[in-house]
C-alpha cells in the first residue's frame, strides 16, 4: 500500500489504478456511507448504494476538474447515484394526495435518540424520505430538489410537508410510550 497526496491519488484513479481506487475507497467510504444511509431504506440498501456510488465515481472521475472540493464532488455523485436508483424504481409516480399543512417538529433531545430519528427517517416512504433529506439535512432548495428528482416544485413542498407530518406523529407516539413506561 502506498500513501499519495489527494491530487496524485485522483490522477492514479483516472488511470484505473486499482490500488489507488482501493485507497480512495478507504479514505472516503465512511463519509459516503453516511450519505447513503441517509437516503436508503436500511443498512443493507445503503451498502448496495455505496458500492453503486463508487462504481459511478470510478467511471466518472475523469470529469473531476479540481474545481471545488473533491469531497463535495464525491458526495454529489453519491447522492445522484442513489437518487437515480429511486427514479428508476418510479417512486415519484404521481399519486392523488390531499395537501397537508407543513408542520415544524420539536424534538426533546433527552427523550429521542439520534438512532431513533435516523430509523424513523429511513422508514418514511421513499419520495418523502428523499425530499426530507435533501431539504432538511443537505440544504437543497425546492427548485434544486425538483430538478434532481425530476418532479415539480409543488410536489417537493408537498412531500416535505408529508414527511414532517409523519415524523411528528412518529415522535409524538414514541414520546407517549416513553412517558407511559416511566410512570
Amino acid at each position: 500500500m502506498y500513501r499519495l497526496g489527494l491530487d496524485q491519488l485522483i490522477e492514479k484513479c483516472k488511470s484505473n489504478d486499482t490500488k489507488a481506487q482501493g485507497e480512495l475507497y478507504k479514505l472516503f467510504s465512511g463519509k459516503l456511507f453516511s450519505t447513503c444511509l441517509k437516503y436508503s431504506r436500511n443498512y443493507v440498501e445503503a451498502e448496495d448504494n455505496l458500492q453503486d456510488a463508487f462504481l459511478t465515481i470510478f467511471s466518472k472521475i475523469e470529469q473531476y476538474k479540481y474545481k471545488g472540493s473533491f469531497e463535495g464532488w464525491l458526495k454529489r455523485v453519491t447522492v445522484n447515484t442513489v437518487l437515480q436508483r429511486y427514479r428508476n424504481e418510479k417512486v415519484f409516480d404521481i399519486i392523488n394526495e390531499n395537501i397537508i399543512e407543513d408542520v415544524e417538529i420539536e424534538i426533546d433531545e433527552e427523550q429521542v435518540s439520534i438512532d431513533f430519528l435516523l430509523k424513523s427517517i429511513q422508514e418514511l416512504p421513499d419520495r418523502y424520505r428523499l425530499v426530507f433529506n435533501l431539504y432538511v439535512l443537505d440544504g437543497y432548495s425546492h427548485k434544486d430538489i425538483a430538478e434532481m428528482l425530476k418532479i415539480n416544485i409543488g410536489t417537493s413542498k408537498s412531500n416535505l410537508a408529508r414527511a414532517r407530518h409523519i415524523l411528528k406523529q412518529t415522535i409524538e407516539t414514541y414520546n407517549k410510550k416513553q412517558n407511559l413506561q416511566s410512570l
